[in-house]
């Protein structure tokens, strides 16, 4: 990270700098580590550059000048999300940087790290990935500028797109590239038509007219005019996400072609296995201590990730659209042997946190057909029901907590990934009540978190998700089993307002559910439409892609407002939203007394003073005082 760390090794100059918008963390759970280890391991000297000062060049330039390339990411997490609410208010903390620290990346990072590497040095050839620039591949709506978006690697200029899970993409591209040496920059404008999981951009479109696995989309230029053309465009995307099966994808920008390639093939365990046995120190760098270190270390430092990919098929989740829809697992070994590396970590306190990925149970493929032919095209494996192909064994996953648990020094062994409850309850009974009855006993650390989402029949279509009798199912099981086992543990559900096809109707389906639960969410989480979901889509145009209806969309902050206060009736300072949405509803059979009823008359509340109205009083009784005396 710096010259004296550089001269320490006896590096002259580096083969690539990797750029981050995030503290370095080396730990398997950040990108930017994962990729800097991966390349060294096949003897390419690394630097890493994370959170320069992007207002001139100085940083850009503190390790000289790479010389196979610049490796740009904004980091875990896109630097809009990481920035901005739901609400599009400025956050306050950033868990990736020193101390919590907000304010230490720009928005929009990968333009932004883009510009300035080219300022720095011209020659070297820019490669951008990570998450913003995987989901910001095509052009995209954009819900912060509230407009669409040419391609994150057409507006960086950069010379190619890493997208998805990158480690043997990028192994295959510095390999080529080290071959060719002085003619870099050159080589990538060959390399981007041959490998998986690239994006590049041609000049002109006579070399895929021959082609029979080229599929032209509607055009930029097409889908920001036309909300349908965008709608038909994203459908085309998502369907041809298959690593085995999927075309060539290529979509015009003005006088520019940006072309996907193949995503690429999912890994083995094998080659997992060899990622996660490197040298990883599971610390952040050295330089951070005394500013407090970086707070999302705290989160994973103890916990396992166990695969990747869902089958799950969300349509807020934009993670299959970067990880895939094919499970990639890790060995029981391999695990096991991280697991004993924490072990002797001096702030290891006998607890690992989690050991899962984007879902807990999803521990293999969902189907032998996928690993020949990957995911199938226009239908999921869950919903709107189990697929009958869908292989479900809860068994290895199972017997994989039980070894971990066995392990000198372990304490305790949790679930915090959450579990896909729908999955689950499609199991055997005998199987689904052995691995319930075995994770309540050993696994649950006093709640379970799992996403239902909503209680809308409707809305849940929409989102994806089973319907919610399938959730009410699973909670009488779970409670069921902790009182037969007698322990208190409590079902966390997760909760959504906003989501499209969600109108203030729907919101009170939902709190009323949340009445029957008897339950109060601490926290209720507002749709964001991030790039590259199938619900962002949905919101910004209107239209359903997978049967081009037209859907209506929770917009203002008033109606998100009122959904929101919704959800979390309870809560006084709600009050007065609530009534307003149940009055706007003619929902007043709400109000009043009683079992059924989610709030009292008004004249029964307090009556809660704004701060200018309080501010207002306060002042005409200083003024009334003065008169007195």
């Amino acid at each position: 990270m710096s010259m004296p760390e550089m001269e320490k090794l006896g590096w002259q100059q580096c083969d690539f700098i990797i750029v981050s918008g995030d503290a370095y963390v080396d730990h398997p759970s950040f990108g930017t580590a994962i990729i800097g280890r991966v390349l060294e391991s096949k003897g390419y000297k690394v630097g890493i550059i994370s959170q320069p000062n992007w207002r001139n060049t100085k940083d850009f330039k503190k390790l000289g000048r790479p010389y196979l390339g610049w490796l740009i990411t904004a980091g875990n997490i896109d630097s809009m999300v990481n920035h901005y609410t739901a609400a599009k208010k400025k956050r306050s903390n950033d868990a990736y940087s020193p101390g919590g620290k907000s304010g230490l990346r720009p928005d929009r990072a990968t333009l932004v790290y883009s510009q300035r590497c080219r300022e720095a040095y011209k020659e070297p050839p820019i490669i951008i990935g990570g998450i913003e620039a995987s989901l910001r591949r095509f052009a995209h709506y954009d819900y912060w500028d509230d407009k669409v978006r040419r391609s994150i690697l057409i507006d960086a200029k950069a010379d190619l797109l890493i997208y998805g899970m990158g480690e043997n993409t990028i192994l295959a591209l510095a390999d080529e590239l080290r071959s060719r040496r002085e003619g870099a920059q050159e080589a990538t404008k060959l390399l981007g038509s041959s490998l998986q999981g690239l994006c590049y951009v041609a000049q002109d479109k006579t070399a895929f007219q021959e082609r029979e696995d080229i599929l032209f989309l509607p055009s930029y230029e097409e889908v920001k005019e036309s909300k349908t053309a965008y709608a038909k465009a994203f459908q085309l995307q998502e369907r041809e996400q298959n690593p085995y099966q999927g075309k060539t994808l290529v979509q015009q920008h003005q006088e520019l072609f940006l072309v996907q390639n193949r995503p690429p093939l999912p890994m083995t365990t094998k080659e997992i296995d060899q990622v996660f046995a490197l040298p990883f120190s599971r610390k952040a760098h050295p330089a951070y201590e005394k500013l407090g270190g970086v707070p999302a270390l705290e989160e994973v430092e103890f916990s396992l990730t166990a695969q990747r990919g869902c089958f799950g098929g969300c349509s807020f989740c934009a993670l299959t659209f970067h990880q895939g829809r094919i499970i990639q697992s890790r060995s029981d070994q391999s695990l096991l042997t991280e697991a004993q590396k924490m072990v002797t970590s001096p702030n290891f306190k006998g607890y690992i946190h989690d050991v899962g990925g984007p879902t807990a149970n999803f521990r293999r493929q969902a189907c032998k057909k996928q690993l020949k032919a990957g995911a199938c095209r226009d239908r999921h494996c869950l919903f709107p029901k189990p697929c009958p192909n869908l292989e479900i064994n809860h068994d290895e996953y199972l017997d994989l907590l039980r070894k971990l648990r066995k392990l000198e020094g372990v304490k305790k062994v949790f679930i915090r990934s959450g579990l896909r409850y729908d999955y689950l309850m499609a199991d055997k009974k005998e199987r689904r009540r052995r691995f319930l009855e075995e994770i309540c006993q050993h696994h649950v650390s006093g709640q379970l978190k799992v996403a239902p989402e909503h209680a809308s029949a409707k809305v849940l279509q929409y989102m994806g998700k089973p319907g919610i009798d399938v959730y009410d199912a699973f909670k009488k099981e779970y409670e069921e089993i902790n009182k037969n086992l007698g322990k208190k543990q409590y079902l966390v559900p997760y909760l959504m307002s906003s989501h499209p096809g969600a109108t203030i109707h729907e919101a009170i389906e939902l709190a009323e559910k949340i009445r029957d639960w008897r339950y109060t969410p601490e926290q209720v989480q507002d749709f964001i439409p991030t790039p590259g979901s199938l619900s962002t889509c949905i919101y910004y145009t209107g239209i359903d892609p997978r049967t081009m209806e037209e859907v209506t969309v929770p917009r203002t902050q008033k109606d998100k407002a009122l959904q929101r206060a919704l959800l979390q009736f309870r809560k006084p300072e709600n009050y007065d939203l609530v009534y307003q949405a149940l009055c706007n509803a003619e929902r007043k059979d709400l109000i009043g007394f009683g079992a059924n009823k989610l709030i009292g008359p008004r004249k029964h509340q307090k009556a809660k003073k704004s701060k200018i109205e309080s501010t207002v009083e306060k002042k005409n009784k200083v003024i009334r005082k003065k008169r007195r005396l």
